[in-house]
């Protein structure tokens, strides 16, 4: 069985979708890790020369090894996910010519690559049809945030003064509060640089999310198409 490749748009998507794989090993439905040996491609944003660039660099490792599955996730943000799709299409259309389109997410589709049985699906980071990672972070917190929460009085404060915050930026701000004062140790705090930051909290401490949350279940059918070799 070849190589599963899932490109992201940045390491903080990288943590926490492999906190998500490790915690879907337990899952009786799945015989074997999701991604046991699978690489992960952070773009660092979703623009499409990013997102193109990355493709063309696959299509390169795709003639040298041997891979059989490719997955894109991108945030929604403010789109719909027909728009993202159509995003996505157009990119991949640039790559790979011959390719079949996605009609949405979480189906596969076939690059139509040369001699190569390659397979693409997509997923889109959402709460309710909006939103990115920290949108989905801050839903599924599994500790006391009074700290972060205490972040919608300073919010209304603002309003009240005639200054506002856009949601996305709340929820960033709300996902540093939590990480910062609601869940580090004494010792997280001493070391502050390496250790309150996003990137360090996704990958060594995904207790303070709840991976069973029902918001990440989309999510979660996502992953396991790469985890049976019929689809």
């Amino acid at each position: 069985m070849g190589r599963n490749i899932l490109i992201v748009e940045s390491n903080n998507d990288k943590y926490f979708f492999q906190s998500v794989i490790k915690h879907l090993d337990i899952d009786l439905e799945v015989a074997a890790p999701v991604f046991l040996d699978e690489d992960y491609r952070a773009m660092d944003g979703s623009d499409s020369t990013k997102l193109i660039n990355a493709l063309k660099d696959l299509k390169a490792d795709i003639q040298k090894e041997d891979i059989e599955r490719i997955g894109i996730i991108l945030d929604v943000d403010r789109h719909s996910e027909a728009e993202r799709i159509k995003f996505i299409n157009d990119c991949i259309i640039k790559v790979f010519p011959k390719a079949i389109t996605l009609d949405r997410a979480n189906q596969f589709t076939d690059l139509n690559f040369e001699a190569y049985p390659i397979k693409l699906a997509c997923y889109f980071t959402n709460v309710n049809g909006q939103g990115e990672l920290e949108t989905v972070l801050k839903v599924i917190k599994n500790q006391d945030s009074t700290y972060a929460d205490c972040l919608d009085r300073w919010r209304e404060c603002l309003v009240s003064n005639g200054k506002k915050i856009t949601d996305k930026k709340f929820d960033k701000l709300w996902i540093v509060n939590y990480i910062r004062y609601d869940t580090a140790t004494k010792d997280e705090q001493k070391h502050a640089d390496r250790k309150l930051t996003l990137n360090y909290a996704l990958e060594n401490k995904s207790f303070i999310w709840n991976l069973d949350h029902p918001i990440l279940a989309e999510l979660k059918v996502f992953f396991r198409l790469f985890n049976n070799s019929s689809s």
